[in-house]
């Protein structure tokens, strides 16, 4: 994943995705966008522009929430043979809408304010796919 165009504290990354449903940490990558920001106090804003994909926070320390997670939306939004959307991934766009397209965090003292065990995931649910996500940061 790299850190693309940043303008007025707008930040763009890229990632590739290798499986059809995967949630991957994306921690280190809003440090980054933070810390070249300079800005300590503010809020920002993590945006996943992509209809088959969605960030979420949750937890970071056992990897199978991860596994429950993909588990749990599997067996609420299976992807069924009676769905009509021509590219067969109606599941996709069904979980996509319920985690949703973005998140709000609160910047205090050049930190990321975030519970002990909490972490962003960008959620990918139609992969593999070459992927993006914006971050922009607010001051106030």
């Amino acid at each position: 994943m790299e850190l693309n165009n940043m303008t007025n504290n707008l930040y763009t990354f890229e990632l590739s995705t290798e499986e059809k449903q995967s949630f991957i940490n994306i921690d280190e990558y809003l440090q980054q966008a933070l810390s070249r920001s300079g800005i300590k106090n503010g809020l920002m804003l993590v945006f996943c522009p992509h209809t088959t994909a969605a960030i979420t926070i949750n937890e970071n320390a056992d990897p199978d929430v991860k596994t429950d997670l993909s588990l749990g939306l599997n067996q609420t939004f299976p992807n069924k043979e009676e769905y009509v959307h021509m590219e067969g991934n109606s599941d996709g766009h069904m979980k996509s809408s319920v985690l949703g397209a973005s998140e709000t965090l609160i910047i205090s003292k050049g930190r990321l304010i975030l519970g002990t065990w909490q972490s962003l995931y960008f959620c990918e649910f139609d992969g593999p796919r070459e992927r993006n996500f914006m971050v922009k940061i607010i001051e106030g």
